[in-house]
């Protein structure tokens, strides 16, 4: 008996001597062991991912449950040694189905292989747990832009690790970090918006609320920055399709976003799908390695998109053959590639090693990266989904949460004579094709990948029309659809509907889509919306117009005749109660446009624009301008001054200003900071957006805001495409408030 004991003793002893070994390990010495351990088969495994779709059996649907195709699975891990899984197919699973599904992937990984290595899942998780049923829904990065509150996009990014993470999923393609420069674009609300500092601020904000300083923790995952680079600037507008700017207005726009969620410590970068001056993003080793590795630093692992590394053969005809395509991709600095049906990548990889034309150096760098990622997951510990945070997903402390976003994204774009807010007892007609249907409230990647099918929503959250009846009493709500999206359906019964009401509540927009599907051909809101938002006006009720959208239709044809207007853009799950908080006054609105809403479709024109788009017949002239955005309070601001007029380059300024609310109600204010570099070697813009803050005051209340300048916020890529600062003249604009300082 004490021989067993004693053999038992020296196991259990051997057995902690390894897992402390391996725990005082470095993640790279981890790292460069289990790469001398593997194949060349289980290298090539580890950078390619396929989509849920290819080993299932039965597809996802509203009456239809989905399901693995286990021996197809099996095959798919043990024969070619896949590294990661990706979405859904088609429609979100519950969080007990995502359990069952990540145990049955990680069982084989971890069990049925020469090493154990776990499977990375990755999911498009855009405004929160997109793919998990019940899952807290925020509004869209556009509608949360609109907040310029980084304490949202942080929470945001939190809650939305903990419920994607409880759903068994470490990996979530998002941020995207894409700058939204053109209106037409159908993934404009993805976005920050289209100022490049903001876009900075709250995509920090978001992966630090997301990772948190250990994303091995439970509650925290592994975020990823898309779509490197370019990508959002197409030139018709259309997705998918080439962008045309100089070097120059990449680094200057397109890159510092991404640069920004390298530095707060993204573990993973998502390609362009598309071309920049020619060069398909996935081909792009100037990109990909020279800037993205040799001068940004970035030392995470890079994902293609979607089917995008043989595209290059199908598509855009760069490589005469899906070899050439692969050895292209891998080259140019791909590491893993979204293949996502097949196992195509796998095979052409594998030949291209054996014949020579990809170096072994250039798989062990891929590998290393992929294998860090999941090392500092705590995939190796643990791969299985955790149920210690299954208490929290969709908690009421998440749901009120999302509120407050909402809340502070709608845009208060218009309020003549006060129409705003509405008294509860009026008699209100609501109507139009975006009041009754939750899905024009959340847009694409919801539930769905385009976030179209009404069905699949829960049937527990508010429409604007619900929110409004449960407001203010079904004795005092009117309702008619009236039209669709491009067409009139029951117009005459809502006019007389309309004027048996005190005013009308005129929803209009766009259907949720996502991608290339939401291509269109003409940024002015459809016909059908326009005449019938006209013949509500002629009734001579008042029109309040609420616009459901996920970038700026043209509304000019009838702003002038509404009395009020707020913009929601995509404000998620909660956007119904919110909307009816604002109309109401049970919430005074805050929000602010993070973009320019254009009034003509070829008058595209940013607010940072450059003094020659200013200059004799040229003009910036949107109907609302970037930052725009009233209250039902009154704000002013006074008494702006600088620490210094002067300053080097090692010094910093502070700038502070009084604000105040003159109103009298509790209001909340976004102070943004504007600096004007007056004179460069290069065209510099007429300002650019260097600070903002927000503030609640109660009224009469004054709080004095601070910013800080130092040499960053004035530095430009120059004529040589490198970053400079050049000494001269600078002007501080806050509000209506202006201010001089000179850089020696």
């Amino acid at each position: 008996m004490k021989k067993y004991l004693s053999t038992f003793s020296i196991l259990i002893l051997l057995i902690s001597s390894q897992l402390f070994s391996q725990q005082t390990k470095s993640i790279d010495e981890r790292v460069q062991e289990l790469l001398s351990k593997m194949t060349l088969e289980e290298k090539v495994g580890q950078m390619t991912q396929i989509t849920l779709q290819a080993v299932s059996k039965k597809q996802g649907t509203k009456t239809q449950k989905h399901e693995l195709d286990e021996k197809k699975l099996e095959e798919a891990i043990v024969k070619y040694h896949i590294g990661s899984i990706l979405n859904v197919y088609d429609v979100a699973h519950s969080i007990e189905y995502w359990h069952e599904v990540i145990t049955k992937i990680q069982d084989i990984a971890t069990k049925k292989t020469r090493l154990g290595i776990p499977v990375i899942y990755g999911i498009d998780a855009i405004h929160g747990a997109t793919y998990t049923k019940g899952s807290t829904l925020f509004p869209q990065a556009l509608a949360v832009a609109s907040t310029f509150n980084k304490n949202i996009a942080e929470r945001i990014g939190e809650i939305t690790a903990i419920e994607t993470r409880a759903s068994g999923i470490p990996w979530n393609f998002y941020p995207v970090m894409d700058l939204g420069r053109q209106p037409l674009w159908p993934r404009l609300w993805e976005t920050f918006g289209e100022d490049v500092y903001l876009a900075q601020q709250l995509g920090m904000a978001y992966i630090k609320g997301a990772q948190g300083n250990d994303v091995s923790r439970p509650d925290k995952l592994a975020t990823c920055l898309k779509h490197y680079v370019g990508y959002s600037f197409p030139f018709n507008g259309f997705d998918r399709t080439p962008a045309y700017m100089s070097e120059r207005t990449l680094r200057e726009y397109f890159l510092p976003p991404f640069e920004a969620g390298i530095k707060a410590g993204a573990k993973t970068i998502m390609v362009n799908s598309s071309e920049v001056d020619g060069i398909p993003g996935h081909a792009n080793r100037h990109l990909l390695t020279d800037i993205l590795r040799g001068e940004l630093k970035f030392n995470g692992f890079v994902v293609s998109d979607w089917e995008d590394i043989i595209r290059l053969h199908t598509r855009d005809r760069v490589a005469a053959t899906p070899k050439e395509a692969v050895k292209i991709a891998v080259m140019a600095g791909v590491d893993m590639s979204m293949v996502p049906y097949d196992f195509s990548f796998y095979e052409l990889l594998l030949d291209l090693v054996k014949e020579g034309s990809v170096p072994m150096w250039r798989i062990d760098e891929a590998v290393s990266r992929i294998l860090k990622v999941k090392f500092e997951l705590g995939l190796f510990e643990n791969p299985y989904p955790s149920k210690n945070y299954l208490s929290k997903f969709a908690s009421q402390e998440h749901t009120q949460a999302n509120l407050v976003a909402a809340r502070e994204s709608i845009i208060l774009a218009k309020n003549e004579n006060n129409i705003l807010p509405l008294k509860k007892n009026q008699k209100v007609f609501v109507t139009g094709p975006t009041a009754n249907k939750l899905s024009v409230l959340n847009g694409g990647w919801t539930i769905t990948w385009q976030g179209n099918e009404e069905d699949l929503y829960p049937q527990e959250k508010n429409t604007i029309l619900e929110a409004i009846t449960e407001k203010v009493g079904k004795k005092n709500v009117l309702y008619e659809e009236g039209c669709s999206f491009d067409k009139e359906l029951n117009s005459k019964s809502a006019l007389l509907k309309a004027k048996q009401s005190d005013v009308i509540v005129l929803c209009l927009g766009e259907p949720a889509y996502c991608e290339t599907p939401g291509n269109i051909n003409d940024l002015t809101l459809p016909e059908a919306q326009l005449n019938y938002a006209k013949k509500l006006i002629a009734t001579g009720r008042p029109v309040v117009l609420v616009m459901v959208e996920g970038r700026p239709r043209l509304i000019t044809k009838i702003f002038n005749d509404v009395k009020g207007a707020l913009i929601a853009f995509l404000p998620g799950m909660e956007g119904g109660n919110a909307i009816a908080d604002v109309l109401f006054g049970d919430v005074n609105p805050s929000g602010k446009l993070p973009i320019s809403y254009p009034k003509y479709p070829n008058a595209i024109v940013h607010y940072d624009y450059k003094p020659i788009e200013n200059f004799a017949e040229n003009k910036y002239d949107p109907l609302l301008p970037f930052g725009f955005g009233l209250s039902y309070t009154k704000f002013s601001y006074s008494n702006l001054k600088l620490s210094k007029t002067e300053m080097t380059e090692d010094d910093e300024i502070l700038v502070s200003v009084d604000v105040k609310n003159e109103g009298s109600i509790k209001g909340k204010e976004v102070v943004l900071m504007y600096i004007t570099d007056v004179y460069g070697q290069v065209s510099r813009p007429n300002k650019q957006l260097k600070g903002f803050e927000k503030i609640e005051l109660n009224p009469g209340e004054t709080k004095t805001v601070t910013f800080k300048i130092n040499k960053d916020h004035l530095s430009f890529i120059g004529i040589n495409n490198k970053r400079i600062i050049e000494p001269g003249e600078f002007i501080v604009t806050i509000g209506d408030l202006k201010s001089k300082f000179y850089l020696k």
